[in-house]
């Protein structure tokens, strides 16, 4: 596997563009497109919150229904949940005029939106915007990041990555792009996701990749603890690599998977470190737990512990609050068996073992938790199994971000 520069335009046949429609967002890029040429699979996964905003219900039904999709149109600043009728109408108007403007179907364009909760998108903007995009579209690099930049509401950084495997002897090409950085919790995949790639597969096994890349990436990050009402993962397949189509599991599917897992935890991390107001990239590992489930969610009760990640920020080593964490996990080991360390690039230090604090260096160890990295290691001495998860340390600028975010 070969890592690209690009994105959403890495794959073969897919085109991007990103613009500025002020659809509540003024002078900067707010809505972004993604096309292919021809005819994809499509596969997804979505937020498993009850409340579930006009887009999500719409892309399900097509991913679910539809023949194919060749199109994705995203907008920011407004997420069209809780919009009643009039947001499926607006999604249904979406559609409309970007299949009428690309020359498919409107029943093979998923429409996604991000933003603030409640409000009404304006529906003549989105339009206007949408021929924009249809005019700039390009094949480009460029034409991909100008994407990855207009999903953007609170990040602070794009999020982009691409892949190139071989598959059947032919080069195959995987691109994404994702946005996301508060409102975010592990509950199927994480705000939005958008991965491109011209494999030739069959959608079955298309959506059985998809949802099992998921497991231990997206659905391993939590920033807040709150899962949105707009999470949407959409992976479209062209085929134009030509390889032989993928219908069972075998070395080619092996293959795919492999890179597409490589993309979703890219993506995932990404969007963990950029977490609101976050300074730090905050990993948890757990090592030796009974089995698969018990490690997930041990390493989910670290990372999303409102006290560890204040300890963090504050650079302080309060292993008391991490074992408190995994203890309260619901998975059952022995405490006195347990030995936790802190690691980053500056080294790695054991600050927990055998029922009691080790005698550790302080200022060691906050030399460590002050790098932009950090990663508590948990060895639970139970078993074989292990599991990663990803969050940030929570610091004053998360309140002050989210207390005038409507305004």
């Amino acid at each position: 596997m070969k890592t690209i520069d690009g994105g959403v335009t890495a794959a073969k046949g897919f085109w991007a563009a990103g613009v500025e429609a002020a659809v509540k967002y003024q002078n900067r890029k707010d809505m972004a497109l993604i096309y292919s040429e021809t005819p994809c699979k499509v596969a997804g996964t979505f937020t498993t919150n009850v409340v579930k905003a006009a887009p999500v219900l719409w892309d399900k039904k097509i991913v679910e229904e539809s023949p194919f999709a060749q199109a994705v149109v995203v907008n920011s600043g407004v997420a069209n949940a809780c919009t009643g009728k009039q947001g499926m109408d607006c999604c249904q108007t979406e559609a409309d005029c970007a299949g009428k403007l690309l020359g498919i179907p409107a029943d093979a364009v998923l429409v996604a939106s991000t933003g603030v909760i409640g409000m009404q998108i304006p529906v003549d903007r989105i339009t206007a915007g949408i021929e924009k995009l249809a005019a700039a579209k390009a094949d480009t690099p460029e034409a991909g990041l100008d994407a990855a930049k207009a999903i953007m509401t609170t990040d602070t950084v794009h999020k982009q990555i691409a892949v190139q495997v071989e598959i059947g002897g032919k080069t195959v090409t995987l691109g994404g792009m994702c946005k996301g950085s508060g409102m975010i919790h592990p509950n199927m995949c994480t705000m939005l996701g958008f991965i491109t790639t011209d494999v030739n597969i069959s959608k079955p096994m298309l959506q059985k990749a998809v949802s099992a890349a998921v497991v231990d990436s997206f659905n391993m990050i939590s920033v807040d603890g709150d899962t949105s009402t707009n999470d949407t993962l959409l992976v479209l397949a062209n085929g134009q690599a030509e390889n032989a189509e993928i219908t069972e599991e075998g070395a080619d599917y092996q293959t795919f998977c492999e890179a597409l897992n490589y993309i979703t935890v890219f993506l995932a991390k990404k969007m963990a470190g950029d977490g609101e107001g976050a300074t730090c990239l905050f990993e948890a590992k757990v090592e030796g737990a009974a089995n698969k489930e018990d490690a997930r969610t041990l390493a989910k009760s670290v990372i999303c512990s409102s006290l560890t990640k204040a300890a963090i920020f504050g650079h302080d080593a309060n292993w008391g609050r991490i074992l408190c964490a995994l203890g309260y996990s619901g998975a059952k080991f022995d405490p006195e068996n347990v030995d936790l360390y802190f690691e980053g690039k500056n080294g790695k230090i054991h600050i927990y073992g055998n029922g009691s604090a080790c005698d550790y260096s302080e200022e060691e160890a906050t030399k460590i938790l002050s790098e932009p990295e950090v990663t508590v290691l948990a060895d639970m001495h139970m078993g074989d199994a292990q599991a990663t998860a990803w969050g940030c340390d929570l610091s004053y600028d998360y309140v002050k971000i989210n207390a005038d975010y409507r305004s």
